[in-house]
């Protein structure tokens, strides 16, 4: 069917990541009519406005990529076991062309607004531009790390040199060469850039708010023999990716930490040290990220390790945390990070101690002068989880704008749908992942194409959920997040890094096993939390 502006889209996606470009495939796949629309001028999401130096995966590349074709597992060779940004944004494009999707996706079209019509139960969309599309399903696909915090720090617009963000990074590269740069915020984009800056710069200034428990990458290239031995393991490692906890390869360890004697437990903390990624959570012993005796053993041989790296004993100290837990946020793997400190033009600023007052003309001020600096890169993070949707203008049933629907923290079902916005879903937003992200959005949505397909095959123009399957299950996260053994309420994965904004758990603490268990009881009960109409 073609599609003019009389006609609605069966299927409209919000966002080109790695979520959106799987939405539009299934969605097509599943004969729905379908349009992508994304912001940016490239496809990509996270992985095309963090183009960032240094800017990588930290999931192994081929558990990140997509599982739906052997054919594309086979033809596409990843390069490094945690691939760099500008090979992920190839394969991104490599994908889209692939399975010729360019077609369907419209870019430079940021939605602004989104309303629901309580009558026809169509969405009408309108981007920057003006242009209005109406569609009968929404699909914001735009991901929990999608817009840039930028701290409210006075005279941001007083200052005469550059100033960029880590997640607004430009198309054209960014010369460090010679410059006194500045890095404010050491979360995972900060630790990347740092050592690369670190290289280039005339001097480089770190400003620290809080210490990360860093931990060693140990990215290496993917060699011929291991890209024969993916290629042979592929029906083995898309069933265990598509079925593990956490998303990732790596296999659960068998011990607890005081299992083992003291020589036996430092020895396995050496092999915790050297290994990918996070096998550090995933493989580690069974009660590091819980057992609070266990997690001190843990986090005390990482502390002697930045010890015995850092050669300045009161930069050590303030690269050690001291307000939280291995695990307690998420923890952002380093190559090269902890020795960039021994080089000469580096020094550490400490914002609890020395806080930043503001920005000048000439460069940052704090209680100790102004730093003079020709450039200022912001690696401050995102507005996490609900930042994009919050930002699109939603409004459901009656005018009912999704910022007032969700002032005191989002409510989900699945965390694919909330009440009183029929027709409206976001795979891989709040509630969503917990996780490999790629491998719990994916599950969303498959369910959502699910949903939406056994809608069209019974007659149904609108789905809504049950307001008592959404009351449940939001209750259900809230209660496990109380009780779950990492990410604490320091961390952003509670939106505490936002000023005003609610403290919600808004990741999945239920769960990956508690998701596809729910997913397959509701596929056999013909979707029965959610309430179908004509």
């Amino acid at each position: 069917m073609s599609v003019t502006s009389d006609t609605p889209l069966d299927v409209l996606v919000v966002g080109a990541g790695i979520t959106g470009i799987y939405q539009l495939y299934r969605a097509r796949e599943a004969g729905f009519t379908v349009e992508l629309l994304e912001a940016g001028v490239g496809v990509g999401g996270t992985w095309f406005w963090n183009r960032y130096p240094g800017a990588r995966f930290d999931s192994e590349s081929y558990t990140y990529g997509y599982l739906f074709s052997k054919e594309l597992f086979d033809e596409w060779e990843w390069q490094e076991h945690f691939a760099e940004q500008p090979e992920i944004e190839r394969y991104l494009n490599h994908v889209v062309d692939r399975f010729d999707l360019r077609q369907h996706i419209h870019l430079g079209a940021r939605v602004t607004s989104a309303t629901y019509d309580d009558t026809s139960g169509i969405w009408t969309v309108t981007t920057e531009d003006g242009a209005e599309r109406r569609t009968r399903f929404l699909i914001s696909a735009t991901g929990v790390l999608s817009v840039p915090f930028f701290p409210d720090v006075p005279g941001r617009d007083d200052f005469a040199g550059q100033q960029v963000h880590t997640g607004l990074w430009p198309a054209e590269p960014v010369d460090f060469t010679g410059k006194r740069v500045a890095v404010i915020g050491t979360g995972s984009s900060g630790v990347q850039i740092i050592p690369i800056v670190a290289e280039q710069a005339a001097s480089l200034t770190v400003y620290q708010r809080t210490a990360n428990w860093c931990t060693p990458l140990n990215n290496s290239p993917i060699t011929a023999a291991e890209q024969a031995q993916l290629r042979a393991d592929f029906e083995k490692i898309r069933e265990t990716l598509n079925t593990s906890v956490s998303g990732f390869l790596h296999p659960a360890h068998d011990r607890a930490t005081f299992d083992d004697d003291e020589d036996q437990r430092h020895a396995f903390f050496e092999t915790m040290w050297s290994s990918p990624g996070f096998a550090k959570l995933i493989s580690h012993y069974t009660d590091m990220t819980f057992n609070l005796e266990a997690n001190a053993a843990w986090s005390e041989f990482v502390a002697a390790k930045i010890r015995g790296i850092v050669n300045d004993p009161d930069v050590a100290a303030k690269l050690i945390p001291d307000d939280h837990r291995f695990g307690e946020k998420r923890p952002p793997f380093v190559t090269s990070y902890f020795e960039t400190y021994n080089r000469a033009n580096v020094s550490l600023v400490d914002l609890k101690a020395t806080p930043i007052r503001r920005l000048t003309e000439l460069g940052i001020e704090t209680a100790d002068g102004v730093q003079e600096l020709d450039l200022i890169i912001w690696a401050t993070g995102f507005d996490f989880g609900t930042g994009a949707l919050s930002r699109m203008g939603i409004r459901g049933q009656g005018g009912l704008a999704l910022n007032d629907h969700w002032a005191d923290g989002p409510t989900t079902y699945l965390g694919v749908q909330t009440t009183r916005f029929p027709n409206f879903f976001f795979p891989g937003g709040p509630h969503a992942a917990a996780g490999n992200n790629p491998r719990y959005n994916g599950d969303q949505v498959d369910f959502v194409t699910d949903l939406l397909t056994y809608a069209r095959d019974n007659g149904y123009g609108v789905v809504e959920v049950d307001p008592a399957a959404e009351e449940s299950w939001t209750a259900m996260i809230d209660r496990a997040a109380r009780k779950a053994p990492s990410f604490g309420e320091c961390s952003y994965y509670f939106g505490t890094n936002i000023p005003g904004k609610p403290k919600k758990y808004l990741l999945n603490s239920a769960g990956r096993p508690k998701l596809l268990s729910m997913i397959e009881e509701i596929k056999s009960n013909d979707f029965k939390p959610f309430i179908f109409t004509q």
